[in-house]
């Protein structure tokens, strides 16, 4: 059965599923949403987990110890249910223990836990995941935020900007129609070499996947009175999303440790080099975070 549990300290209230660990919202005192809140028209999502696999694999197969497997776009853990195991005012954390149907899509015995937890007005998420197998585990593990688009009254979508917190020369990794990789990575242009002004049409041939780059981003309005910046400092790549074609009040920032196959290539998890590896018995910890700014 699918609950809501929240967090909240003076700054802010955040709630999260038990189904894939979903956040729900991030709420600030006075009561301002800043995550998406899903919808039909655009996208029913929030903020899914990415995990063991983040994107789309070719023909929604993969390789491993010489077997083929199959699995969902964005892995297995966003479908499932996690069991709340810590809950306090200010922090929470769920888990998703490997099992007989889990083992059927991803053969290896794995922890995997969520916390979220809030120091002031910045809300962390911190990704640990425990090799339980005798086996080198090879994952990919994102975050997909949503937010809503613009946060104030009086603004539009178009105000907005993504600034990185310093100049840089990001690559735009290369995807075909299938939204698999094709090779066609290429220089991508900010605005003064570090501000991407918004529009609708950004997101007509699906995600921008940069690499390259700094591992903070601000969304802002000039003017504005309330942003959001997200830290990744673990995170070489970021997905930046809306439903292609059309005007769909949010942006996803998606922080990620991986990409997604090649196209026309199943992938063979052991060879794909930006996957995680991870030794029997060992534990992997990510930490990314989500700051509010408001007046």
């Amino acid at each position: 059965m699918n609950q809501i549990y929240s967090i909240q300290n003076g700054s802010l209230s955040v709630s999260a599923s038990t189904q894939g660990a979903e956040l729900r919202s991030i709420r600030d005192s006075s009561g301002t949403e800043y995550l998406w809140q899903g919808g039909p028209a655009y996208w029913t999502d929030r903020s899914p987990v990415l995990f063991p696999y983040v994107g789309r694999l070719t023909g929604g197969k993969y390789v491993l110890d010489g077997n083929t497997y199959q699995m969902k776009i964005h892995g297995i853990a966003l479908y499932l249910p996690f069991a709340l195991v810590e809950h306090g005012p200010s922090s929470m954390t769920f888990q998703l223990q490997s099992d007989e149907g889990t083992l059927g899509q991803y053969p290896r015995a794995f922890c995997f836990r969520i916390r979220y937890f809030l120091e002031e007005s910045t809300l962390y998420v911190e990704y640990t995941v425990e090799n339980l197998s005798d086996k080198i585990m090879y994952f990919g593990l994102g975050g997909h935020p949503g937010f809503r688009v613009p946060l104030e009254p009086g603004l539009a979508f178009e105000d907005y900007d993504l600034r990185f917190c310093e100049k840089c020369a990001p690559t735009r990794v290369g995807f075909g129609k299938t939204c698999l990789r094709n090779g066609a990575d290429a220089p991508f242009s900010l605005t003064e070499d570090q501000i991407l002004p918004l529009r609708h049409d950004l997101f007509d041939d699906d995600a921008i996947v940069l690499a390259d780059i700094p591992r903070q981003i601000t969304l802002e309005a000039p003017g504005g009175r309330r942003s959001i910046t997200v830290s990744f400092p673990q995170m070489p790549y970021l997905g930046i999303w809306h439903a292609p074609g059309t005007d769909a009040p949010y942006v996803c920032i998606e922080p990620w440790c991986s990409l997604p196959a090649w196209q026309d290539k199943i992938p063979v998890l052991e060879e794909q080099e930006d996957l995680l590896s991870l030794s029997p018995g060992q534990c992997y910890q990510n930490t990314w975070h989500i700051h509010i700014h408001r007046p």
